[in-house]
């Protein structure tokens, strides 16, 4: 791996708080660490901790008020608000614990609106056949177990064939079953497409799976650490 594969993702001084004088809350307290291409990290903490904050940061949905974001050797920093709409839309992928779907599209055209949004989308059926859900793509939101609908949620967000997928705590609506399965569906999409994904979660379990794990508590970095026992997501337990 070169250094520049190395130091995909550089976050340095990293620094943001929300409200003024009295009720000003500093919620990311100077956070360093860096990702490498292709690496599942994990962002685990508490409630509270910045996590999700710090996703919206990385992902150019939030603001910073000091420190550096460098993606591929691009500072998100020097990029105005058309620059920023681009990058989102060309290198990030998205999903959140709520899959935001489109009612009264069916399961093909819900994947279909990312690809839009892509020079270099992925082969459609191709990723149905993979998400398990070819022989559903003609049915609605409505007509599938909300598994199913995480399925969409991701084919839609990696159909772009992102750089970066970051995902929001992508299994806390599901149960523990298909939460696995969701879980072993990231890793492979990981494997297969080589995609950096960066999962934030509350749930310890998820670490063992990761290449790095990066844990949060009161907006600092407590631990920063590569998994040398990493385990296959089918292996989870409770």
């Amino acid at each position: 791996m070169s250094e520049a594969e190395k130091k995909f993702l550089e976050v340095r001084g990293l620094k943001k708080s929300f409200g003024s004088g009295d009720t000003k809350q500093d919620v990311l307290k100077g956070l360093d660490f860096t990702v490498r291409k292709g690496e599942f990290c994990v962002l685990l903490g508490p409630s509270g901790s910045g996590k999700s904050t710090l996703l919206n940061i990385l992902g150019g949905i939030d603001n910073a008020d000091s420190g550096e974001i460098i993606i591929n050797g691009d500072k998100l920093e020097d990029m105005d608000e058309k620059g920023l709409t681009r990058y989102r839309r060309k290198h990030l992928g998205y999903v959140f614990q709520m899959y935001n779907l489109i009612a009264d599209l069916n399961v093909k055209e819900n994947i279909e609106t990312g690809a839009y949004l892509s020079d270099k989308p992925l082969d459609i059926d191709e990723l149905l056949k993979i998400l398990g859900l070819y022989e559903h793509r003609h049915k609605l939101p409505n007509q599938l177990s909300g598994g199913q609908q995480q399925r969409v949620s991701i084919g839609r967000a990696i159909v772009k064939n992102p750089d970066i997928l970051l995902c929001d705590e992508p299994t806390g609506a599901l149960d523990y079953n298909t939460s696995k399965e969701i879980l072993r569906l990231i890793e492979e999409v990981n494997q297969k497409y080589g995609n950096t994904i960066i999962m934030v979660t509350h749930n310890e379990a998820i670490k063992q799976m990761a290449d790095h794990v990066i844990k949060l508590r009161d907006g600092k970095i407590r631990h920063d650490d590569l998994n040398t026992g990493k385990i296959t997501a089918s292996e989870l337990e409770r």
